[in-house]
């Protein structure tokens, strides 16, 4: 019986803070020490490539799914079990989330928040029911979660809605959750 996999959203910058890289590391380990599987933006960069590279060097299985536009920049990941190559980044996603039974949204910019977005409002929509986590490691994902908080206050979307993600505040949380999860109800906005 394969793996399951855990698709990561996060950082490709080599600018941030060492912290970053080294919760990176520990969440690529925890990733292959749960007996999970990755599948990922395909880049050696980053927090992206330590998450990768820990994750292979401790037994997983690593898929890459790298837009043509990427890979021309010389970044696809040189280690992986499998690279897919996609025309655009629409591509892109539909192929992770294809591969995926899980998502966790690691600290990260606008493509990260583009990401996990698309794939809560896929759940939403009861196009899935696979569980979703933000890592909120050094608290990151404060002040977005505070905005959640206007959305619902503003009936923009129901309390309900709050049971599509979970927030870990630790790489082990992450881990508890997906091992534990029981597919959520879902209610429709309407």
């Amino acid at each position: 019986m394969p793996r399951k996999r855990i698709c990561v959203y996060c950082s490709s910058s080599n600018n941030l803070d060492e912290k970053f890289y080294k919760m990176s590391k520990e969440l690529g380990e925890k990733i292959a020490k749960n007996n999970y599987d990755m599948v990922y933006g395909g880049t050696v960069v980053g927090m992206m490539g330590v998450i990768a590279n820990n994750a292979l060097q401790n037994g997983s299985e690593v898929i890459g799914v790298i837009p043509e536009r990427i890979e021309s920049f010389g970044l696809k990941h040189p280690k992986l079990a499998k690279v897919i190559v996609t025309k655009d980044m629409r591509e892109r996603k539909a192929t992770m989330e294809k591969y995926a039974d899980a998502f966790v949204a690691a600290p990260g910019g606008f493509g990260t928040f583009e990401e996990i977005f698309e794939i809560i409002v896929a759940k939403q929509l009861n196009y899935h029911n696979k569980p979703i986590i933000f890592l909120n490691f050094d608290n990151y994902y404060f002040e977005m979660f505070k905005m959640f908080e206007v959305v619902y206050k503003n009936r923009f979307a129901k309390e309900e809605m709050k049971s599509l993600y979970y927030i870990a505040n630790s790489v082990d949380e992450i881990f508890e959750y997906i091992n534990n999860y029981t597919p959520a109800e879902i209610v429709l906005k309407w």
